[in-house]
């Protein structure tokens, strides 16, 4: 897998990751418990990563900074346009990458 990005949509229970390569496309989705996402990302290199700001993605979003991932919180307001179909964790998560990749939208400070 030869991803740059991932795209986190974070919940209480379960987590939805989508992976993108650096023309922005998707090239895997997977779907953690919160157990197993606190292990998931120690043993990958640097990425991108993008959350939508929430109290959540600010603790995460320091432990990512701290293992050396440059990370990103999106406004979920400035998300959901990019969001296609119906709201599920999966089109979350490809909305975020979306957002990221338009460039346009500020990030909001961790």
């Amino acid at each position: 897998m030869h991803a740059t990005t991932v795209a986190i949509d974070l919940a209480k229970e379960v987590f939805e990751l989508a992976y993108a390569d650096a023309q922005h496309r998707i090239v895997q989705r997977t779907r953690l418990s919160r157990r197993a996402f606190a292990h998931a990302l120690d043993n990958l290199g640097p990425l991108r990563v993008i959350m939508e700001a929430c109290g959540s993605a600010h603790y995460w979003g320091r432990r990512f900074v701290a293992q050396g991932h440059a990370v990103r919180l999106l406004p979920a307001r400035d998300v959901r346009p990019y969001v296609r179909r119906n709201k599920t964790d999966r089109t979350d998560a490809a909305g975020l990458l979306e957002a990221d990749r338009c460039g346009e939208i500020d990030s909001v400070p961790i």
